[in-house]
């Protein structure tokens, strides 16, 4: 039997975290499914900027560093953000973006591997991992004497013999195909080679388990499932055994061990804490410590397995409902229906108009998002559809949000909606 719209408002009623919702901005008449792109606005944080720019940069000035605990909000932070991912107190930081943080640990990781495994020089990863992982790699590659391999997921396992380095991102931000973190981190590190994770569609989504992953190193975005705001501070997680092994790059002086003695040569301060760089954004972190602090509220109601089981239901739903109602235009299903390789989103693959389909479908208040498929090559490599993405947030969606998407996304499909000229302008940021 088919699942009903009354079906859909049964679910929500039974929701344990359904209160949650309350705490952000939801704009009438939206459907926001979008949130693996940006997350939306925790009701806390405009009232907590406000206060931070009035109140403390205004009234208490300088003082405020001191005053208001300015100068310790990268670990503040990276303490709450680690109960997300598996970590320990004091083992994250948040901290500049997720590529210079990846730049940071993976000319940390190159460091060592060049010391522990002179002879290996290839950094594997996925073809299809995000564009600036894989930019961010090729410049060091080339820097430091590496190979930037680049292989199918199936292929991944076995490119690791001859691998120093292997750099993935946990949920690919194309797909929603989600790593077995534990079982590839423990192949990489019997073929001799360190594993880098990219977290930035996983953290706040997904349960994560960093220390008992045995992960090396990791990196996420703050500004996705964190809720933290547009360009918000990331993260990054170094495993403590690597943690003091390596100077980072950017030796700025928030990494310094003691940056007001102002000394002329940079000595690197222990722990996580020298993967600082310069003065850090105050602002920015006040507001996504209010994203963080939803998440402590969650942790009374089931915390990360509650909203993973939420996440998974919502995403089936979806699918489910996608196939019962949208058959037959063309729409196939690209993200895995297996829940162990399954991140917090649903893509959809369409061979012709996937980018009008999703500017129709924010038109009438529901938003998702597009990505570009990939060409065919020159070498016989096929290429990809294009993707129309919908994230699912399980601490703001609900079932009836799900029931009303594929309603609108039925409507499109139906009536051609979507071959309006206006759908077919691309902007800037799709």
């Amino acid at each position: 039997m088919s699942t009903t719209l009354n079906d859909c408002r049964a679910l929500d009623a039974r929701d344990p975290l359904r209160p949650l919702r309350d705490q952000f901005v939801l704009p009438d008449g939206v459907i926001y499914l979008d949130g693996n792109s940006l997350g939306v606005l925790p009701k806390a944080a405009a009232s907590r900027v406000a206060e931070v720019v009035t109140k403390e940069w205004g009234q208490d000035l300088i003082r405020a560093w001191n005053s208001a605990g300015w100068f310790d909000l990268p670990q503040r932070l990276g303490d709450k953000i680690a109960l997300l991912i598996g970590a320990g107190p004091g083992e994250v930081v948040a901290t500049d973006s997720t590529s210079v943080n990846l730049y940071k640990v993976l000319s940390a990781a190159l460091n060592i591997a060049a010391k522990d495994a002179p002879d290996k020089k290839t950094v594997v990863s996925e073809r299809s991992n995000f564009p600036t992982d894989l930019y961010i790699a090729e410049g060091l590659c080339s820097e430091h004497g590496y190979t930037l391999l680049l292989v199918e997921p199936e292929g991944i396992l076995s490119a690791l013999d001859d691998a120093a380095v292997l750099m993935l991102t946990h949920v690919n931000y194309r797909t929603g195909a989600m790593h077995d973190m534990t079982a590839v981190t423990a192949a990489a590190h019997a073929a001799g080679c360190l594993a880098v994770w990219d977290l930035a569609h996983s953290a706040g989504a997904v349960p994560v388990d960093l220390q008992g992953a045995k992960a090396d190193f990791a990196v996420g975005c703050g500004y996705k499932y964190l809720n933290g705001g547009p360009g918000a501070p990331a993260f990054v997680w170094v495993h403590p055994q690597h943690a003091d092994r390596f100077q980072q790059p950017l030796s700025g002086w928030w990494g310094h061990a003691a940056p007001f003695e102002f000394t002329p040569d940079y000595r690197p301060a222990a722990g996580i804490t020298r993967y600082l760089c310069g003065t850090q954004p105050i602002l920015s972190l006040a507001a996504l410590e209010c994203g963080l602090d939803v998440f402590g509220a969650a942790q009374a109601l089931g915390g990360m397995p509650a909203l993973r089981a939420k996440s998974l239901a919502l995403t089936d739903l979806f699918i489910t409902l996608v196939e019962e109602r949208c058959a037959g235009h063309g729409l196939a299903l690209v993200t895995p229906r297996a829940h162990a390789e399954r991140g917090s989103q649903v893509c959809l693959a369409r061979s012709e108009g996937a980018y009008a389909i999703v500017q129709a479908l924010i038109k009438r208040g529901v938003i998702g998002d597009f990505r570009a498929g990939e060409p065919s090559t020159g070498s016989g490599r096929t290429g990809t559809p294009d993707i129309l993405r919908f994230g699912f947030t399980p601490l703001y969606i609900g079932f009836e949000d799900v029931w009303h998407a594929v309603e609108h996304l039925k409507q499109v499909l139906e009536t051609g909606e979507w071959q309006n000229a206006e759908f077919n302008q691309k902007h800037a940021v799709t």
